[in-house]
Order: structure tokens, then C-alpha cells, then sequence
């Protein structure tokens, strides 16, 4: 988990769900997810409340997504953490990223166990510009 191998094998996938986000620009879920979307990534907003977050359809849940997704990006609480890992695994996704704060262990070592690559308690950003440089 987390290790550098591991981080630039999830930075090759493409199609990013991010779980969390937030319409408001101040949030780290929409600053973070733009900055992703701006990189080339495809982004899709997981948020019960919107249908739709800078300009993308937003999805009530992961398993409503109408397209495959690479990687879950978790901007929740750590206690939704095994619930969201479930539901990676269950619509066939590669990898799950939690971010900064985003800690459980049980739900990494779940993930770990179907066969996800994991990453916790890190940013996609911060990471992704420590590649670039």
C-alpha cells in the first residue's frame, strides 16, 4: 500500500470516480478532482445530492454509474470507507485511492484482498505533482 510502484500504476488508469465531491471550489473533493480532470483524467462526481458538479453528471452511488471506472477516489469519512471498497469491488473497479485523513485499515486490507491496488491517507494531487517534478 502506497508505495510508489503501486501510485504509478493507479496514475496509468484513466477514469476516476471521485466519492465525495464537492460542488464548492474551496472543497480539497472539487479542487482536487479538477486538478485531475485538467491532467487528462476523466473524472465522475459521486454525490447523492447533485446531478451534476463542475460541469460533469454526478452519480448518486458507484454502482449507478453507467461506465467502467479505474480508480475510486474517497473523500469521505473514514467509517464509509468499507462500505465505498465493497462497492469498488463490486462494479469491477482497479484500484481505490483515500485521501489525506481517509483511514481504515480493515477497508484496505478488504480492498487489498480482492485484488484492488490501495492507497490511504494520501492526496492524488500532491502525488501526482511529486511525479511531474
Amino acid at each position: 500500500m502506497n508505495e510508489s510502484e503501486t501510485v504509478e500504476k493507479i496514475f496509468a488508469m484513466k477514469t476516476i470516480a471521485v466519492v465525495g465531491m464537492s460542488p464548492k471550489p474551496e472543497r480539497p473533493s472539487n479542487y482536487v478532482a479538477l486538478y485531475l480532470r485538467e491532467n487528462g483524467y476523466r473524472i465522475i462526481p459521486v454525490n447523492p445530492g447533485r446531478s451534476e458538479i463542475s460541469g460533469e453528471t454526478c452519480f448518486p452511488s458507484l454502482s449507478e454509474i453507467d461506465e467502467n471506472v479505474d480508480v475510486v477516489n474517497v473523500f469521505r469519512r473514514p467509517e464509509y470507507a468499507g462500505p465505498i471498497a465493497e462497492e469498488s469491488v463490486l462494479i469491477g473497479a482497479k484500484a481505490i485511492w483515500m485521501q489525506d485523513h481517509v483511514v481504515n485499515e480493515k477497508a484496505a486490507q478488504f480492498a487489498e484482498d480482492e485484488g484492488l491496488l490501495v492507497v490511504m491517507n494520501d492526496c492524488m494531487m500532491r502525488r501526482h505533482r511529486q511525479l511531474l517534478s
